[in-house]
């Protein structure tokens, strides 16, 4: 186990309209405001389409699966970190029938608004994680 404390800096609200993707307007807000490191709180809104990824195996390092598809959704869940200016993101939506989430890929695109809550972490360390943000032990 590795535990590590940092000082929280500025939140950022970011606001997506129709159309935007979820993963390049974190990426652009993280740019706009210079945030290196993070932490991703939260997001509410609608998408009105999903690109995904899940693990498939359980071998070191797992098999991934990507998952595509359209339809409206609400966003019930997302957060995740943003380590070295990189965004890695976790997604749970839902419809009248199932809910479905994963890693959030290029590809989610909000059907009518969404706002993200981002916390700047300006001291973390990236000791213990690799450089597409998975951890590892020291």
């Amino acid at each position: 186990m590795f535990t590590q404390c940092t000082n929280s800096g500025r939140l950022i609200l970011v606001r997506m309209d129709t159309g935007d993707d979820i993963l390049r307007s974190l990426t652009a807000a993280a740019e706009q405001h210079g945030i290196k490191n993070g932490v991703i709180l939260g997001e509410i809104g609608s998408i009105q389409s999903y690109h995904i990824h899940i693990v498939d195996t359980t071998d070191l390092p797992p098999h991934d699966v990507f998952l595509k598809g359209d339809g409206p959704f609400d966003i019930l869940a997302l957060n995740g970190l943003i380590l070295e200016g990189r965004v890695h993101a976790h997604i749970t939506f839902g419809d009248t029938a199932k809910a479905l989430g994963g890693h959030l890929e290029e590809g989610c695109r909000i059907l009518s608004f969404s706002v993200a809550y981002l916390l700047e972490t300006p001291d973390i360390s990236l000791a213990g994680w690799d450089r597409i943000g998975r951890f590892v032990h020291p």
